[in-house]
């Protein structure tokens, strides 16, 4: 099947400034996640960036860019700028992977593709998750918890450890047992047709998504479903932090 990927870029970072231009095994870390993308098979990949250093970056390793308002709250505002820019279809499934994936599996970038594709007018987006395992990643605020019900779709997504067994977990046993298939941690990776990412970009901010900072919240708000394609294994985390710079850079000189 056809898609395009998009991948929002922005230079500035409150916790670590320009990390989509730093390199990783002398690559930069933007250029690591356009190959991702093109490994998926998409039909064409587009780095939306903020600041024409990233264009100058993407266009210098042979790949295609747009720049972008520098003012968008998220991700996702920032690619319905760019699939205007590129004239893409309303009908068109676009693939929103972030620009500090560096490690993403190509095949769940397809598998949400795919997903959405077969869903017909059952969603409007798609994304993924991937089983927790411990409790010190159930507790982290940084790992975005999503809960399911039984058709596959997204009830709630939160920073908090959800859902939550009163009996099992209390908050200070850091080793206590995961039970498998119960907590999932959600990927930043989402697929949608470009006539709702217009859509979406249209809505102001609401109150969920201000209070967990979740752009996906948006999307649950306004009464839209979420398809869930739960994957076995999870690509390595992305990078937010100094720490998790030199994790990244470990995995690609030993890649």
């Amino acid at each position: 099947m056809n898609f395009t990927v998009l991948i929002p870029a922005r230079l500035a970072s409150s916790r670590l400034p320009e990390k989509v231009l730093l390199p990783l095994g002398g690559i930069p870390m933007i250029e690591h996640v356009r190959r991702r993308a093109l490994e998926s098979g998409a039909s064409r990949v587009v780095v939306a960036a903020d600041e024409p250093r990233i264009v100058e970056t993407v266009l210098a390793y042979g790949g295609e860019a747009v720049l972008t308002d520098v003012g968008h709250a998220c991700g996702s505002e920032r690619l319905a700028e760019a699939a205007t820019l590129l004239s893409l279809s309303p009908e068109e499934i676009v693939v929103n992977l972030q620009g500090d994936e560096p490690a993403m599996r190509p095949e769940l970038v397809r598998a949400v593709a795919e997903m959405l594709g077969s869903a017909g007018a059952a969603a409007s987006v798609a994304t993924a998750a991937v089983p927790i395992g411990s409790w010190s990643e159930l507790c982290d605020p940084s790992v975005v918890k999503v809960v399911m019900d039984d058709r596959g779709q997204a009830l709630y997504f939160s920073r908090a450890p959800i859902p939550w067994n009163r009996d099992s977990y209390p908050l200070e046993d850091r080793h206590a047992p995961v039970p498998a298939n119960v907590h999932f941690r959600h990927l930043g990776l989402y697929a949608y047709r470009n006539a709702f990412l217009q859509e979406y970009a249209s809505w102001p901010a609401g109150s969920l998504e201000r209070v967990e900072s979740l752009e996906q919240l948006r999307i649950l708000e306004r009464g839209q479903r979420i398809l869930v394609f739960q994957a076995d294994q999870a690509p390595a985390a992305g990078v937010d932090t100094p720490e998790d710079l030199v994790r990244m850079q470990v995995f690609f000189q030993s890649d």
